[in-house]
Parts: structure tokens; sequence; C-alpha cells
């Protein structure tokens, strides 16, 4: 049926849940730097943490004009949380302590029911199958290995890596053009109305929407060529894999 599966990662293959805002994460990285010799407060570390995000956010669309949607190295955020107490760190540390905030702000982390026989699946077909997620590499790539999947993806794109992100139909041309894709045997997966699927079909490829409790509100209409509304990943191959 399709040559080429293009998968979301979170909400389509992962279920995640991630509380950046509790008190007591910020009170655990305010010791986490205060390790490295970089002292703040809870109060203070999360409001340089948002006026860093914010200025990495207004540099990027400045380098990147043609760019709908930016995304951030959130890694540069949480080195510059170090400069800024005159603290200088290796490109390590700063990954360390990415991941750090990371673990810290995770509720849990787990596959969906049928991940791997799905992409067991598609591996046995021949398929190539691609990873185009909205996510921050030091996040993603560890939890990617973690749970088992990173060595199914013939290729992977992180919108962090390439400072872009969905909707914007520019994330499609980092895969396509790169592996010379056919649109007509590609297909897209996601589990976010807007992001996964208007965006494939304003890159005009087909889709298939897979609805889970973490999806955004659906607020316009959707437009995938085929729809899972109660979160079932087995329903996916059988509904377009051949």
């Amino acid at each position: 049926m399709f040559k080429n599966y293009i998968f979301d990662l979170y909400g389509t293959l992962i279920d995640i849940r991630t509380d950046e805002s509790s008190p007591e994460l910020w009170e655990k990285m305010v010791l986490y730097y205060g390790y490295k010799g970089a002292n703040y407060t809870p109060a203070e570390l999360q409001l340089k943490y948002k006026e860093y995000c914010s200025a990495e956010i207004t540099a990027t669309k400045k380098a990147y004009p043609d760019h709908q949607h930016v995304d951030i190295d959130l890694t540069r955020v949480f080195t510059r949380l170090y400069e800024n107490k005159g603290i200088t760190v290796s490109l390590e540390c700063a990954q360390q302590t990415a991941q750090t905030f990371r673990c810290l702000s995770t509720e849990f982390i787990k596959l969906y029911k049928g991940v791997k026989d799905l992409m067991d699946t598609l591996k046995a077909k021949g398929k190539k199958i691609f990873l185009l997620s909205n996510a921050q590499h030091d996040f993603t790539v560890p939890e990617l290995k973690m749970l088992g999947l990173y060595d199914y993806f013939d290729d992977i794109i992180i919108s962090s890596d390439v400072f872009c992100k969905k909707p914007d139909p520019h994330m499609f041309d980092f895969i396509f053009g790169p592996h010379k894709l056919k649109k007509e045997e590609t297909v897209m997966i996601g589990n976010d109305f807007l992001a996964d699927i208007k965006c494939a079909y304003d890159y005009g490829i087909k889709s298939l929407y897979i609805h889970q409790k973490i999806s955004s509100p659906i607020t316009g209409k959707l437009l995938s060529d085929w729809k899972v509304m109660n979160g079932s990943v087995p329903r996916i191959k059988t509904m377009i894999v051949r």
C-alpha cells in the first residue's frame, strides 16, 4: 500500500505525562545547579528559564525567517542558566542537566500496546520507517533507546535539531529531500489533528489520525484519510499496512 511510513512520537507511539510546573521539579533543579556552583532560588531559576526560552525563540525566528513555526534547543537554555551565574560547563554537562530536568518532570513514559508489533511488521515487509517529532533531541534520543524504538527508524528528524516544528510543512523536506521519497508512496501517522494531519495535508501526502488521551482537541476539520478514534495502535496495521 505504502513504502514509507512517517510517525509522530509522543501520543502516537509513546504515552507520556510530564509536569514542568511542579514546585518540586524546580526545587530539585535548584539543588542540581547548586551542586555545579550555580546558586538559584526556585522562583529565580524558573523565571530565568522562561526568559531564556523566549530569547531563544526570538533569535531563532530571526535566523530562520522561512520557517513558519520554529523550535529551539533547550540544552542552550540550560547552558545559559549556568553562564548567568558565571559557571562554564561542557556540552556534556548541559546535556546531562537537560536529561535530569526531563527525568524529574516525567510522571510516566511507556509504549502504547502494539507498537513493537507494528514496527516489526513494517520491517518484515521491507518498509521504510521515519520519525518526525516536535521534541528535544537530548530528551528524545535517550527515551527512544530506553524503550527499544531507536533502531527501527531509517531516519529521525527532531524539531530541536532543525529549528523548525510541525505544522510547518518544511518539516517534511528534511525527510523527503535526503531520502528522495515519493508523496504517493508515503503516509503520515500522528495523534494531532493540526501538527500531524493538517501538516501532511498541506504537504500533499496521505495521513492516518490516531486519537489518544493526550491528543489536542479537534477544533477544525479532520483532514486525515484514515482515523482510529479509540487509540488502538494494532488498528493501524490492519488499515494501512499491506
